[in-house]
């Protein structure tokens, strides 16, 4: 299977912790990163171990999707930081969990936005609140992000209203930055959230990403995986890029079993995701994407004693199909843990041990990567097991 080269994790100062309105500075020059880890780190050699992906940042520590969360997942050893993508009506892309940004903001609290709140139809839910698609870019920039679980995450709460929505190209462009600073290749694992939703009101969102492929240089030459839960947005993404950016990859979301991707049942299907987990249904996603994202639990399930049990066939059908396998989401609290990795306390509490044990299980199953709320536990995790 194709990794990521690794190599010493060298520690990426903090940035902008001191306030949400610091703009990152252009890049002094266009050198790649292979040219960089030439000139200030010695060549890293290839990587024997699952990737850690640092999911929305390091999520547990920072409020998620803020560049403060991607610089501290960097900080802490992760190979590659995702942010979820949605967009703005100016058509800018922006990293926000959800394009409901009433729970992940202070947008609530703005007077001169109250009129913005609106009840829609996302993927079938109807969703009350405010969303990013009726928000220029320059009013999107006045709001300050807010964490997204503050009871279980009360430390990330005490950091709201200090860090602006980023776009996309500001993460870009960090990544890039750090990469030049460390020696280190940091890639981009890009989520298109609901993409049959904003294709149908006129903001496509694969058309924004294939651009940003073409024209960002970082973003030619990096590791990207782009990820989404539809197949039909990944298939119109294969066919924009062709094979002329090998450097990209395409990483099919798997959701639960029950359910139907939503263009799937637009189209009126009527497989679900257990299906595209059976043998040929990987066979099918292997034509048009190169590994997949399913829910943990589907690759090690827990057992009725409250543990892990025995890994099911997920990872040999995947990689029999020649499929990568990455899947989410590893955190350290309580709330998400099997209860016999769990320490005292109540939901909120972090169980550093527990979910190092958790990680150390799916790698012993054969994974490819693994997304992460907290990219130091990930990589440690990764690091103390056998290659």
């Amino acid at each position: 299977m194709l990794r990521l080269r690794s190599s010493l994790h060298v520690s990426l100062a903090t940035v902008l912790l001191a306030g949400c309105a610091t703009k990152l500075p252009a890049p002094s020059a266009p050198r790649t990163v292979a040219a960089a880890a030439a000139t200030e780190a010695p060549a890293p050699a290839a990587a024997t171990k699952p990737l850690v992906i640092a999911h929305r940042g390091a999520s547990a520590l920072r409020p998620e999707h803020t560049l403060a969360a991607y610089a501290k997942a960097i900080e802490d050893g992760a190979d590659v930081i995702e942010p979820d993508l949605v967009i703005t009506r100016d058509g800018v892309l922006v990293a926000r969990h959800e394009n409901e940004i009433g729970g992940t903001s202070n947008v609530a609290e703005m007077p001169q936005f109250a009129d913005r709140k609106r009840t829609k139809v996302i993927d079938g839910e109807r969703l009350t609140g405010w969303f990013t698609e009726d928000f220029t870019l320059a009013e999107l920039k006045t709001l300050r992000a807010r964490e997204r679980i503050p009871k279980l995450r009360p430390a990330n709460a005490r950091l709201n209203d200090q860090f602006e929505i980023p776009t996309f190209d500001e993460i870009v462009r960090l990544t890039q930055q750090a990469s030049l600073r460390t020696g280190r290749e940091i890639g981009l694992y890009p989520e298109l959230k609901h993409p049959s939703y904003f294709r149908g009101i006129g903001l496509p969102l694969e058309d924004k990403l294939v651009a940003a492929l073409h024209q960002q240089p970082y973003l030619r030459e990096a590791p990207v995986f782009v990820q989404s839960f539809e197949p039909g947005s990944l298939r119109q993404v294969r066919r924009s890029l062709g094979h002329g950016m090998p450097n990209v990859r395409l990483m099919q979301l798997i959701g639960n079993p029950r359910q139907i991707p939503a263009d799937w049942r637009l189209a009126g299907e009527t497989r679900t995701y257990g299906d595209m987990l059976s043998p040929a249904g990987l066979r099918e996603v292997a034509s048009y994407a190169n590994g997949i994202g399913p829910e943990k639990n589907s690759v090690v399930p827990r057992d009725a004693q409250g543990g892990l049990g025995a890994p099911s066939a997920v990872v040999r059908n995947a990689h029999a199909a020649g499929l990568l396998v990455h899947p989410y989401t590893f955190r350290p609290e309580n709330a998400f843990l099997p209860k016999a990795l769990q320490t005292g306390g109540d939901g909120a509490t972090r169980s550093p041990a527990g979910m190092v044990r958790e990680v150390e299980a799916f790698v012993a199953a054969g994974v490819d990567g693994i997304f992460t709320d907290d990219p130091a536990l990930g990589r440690r995790a990764i690091d103390a097991s056998p290659p």
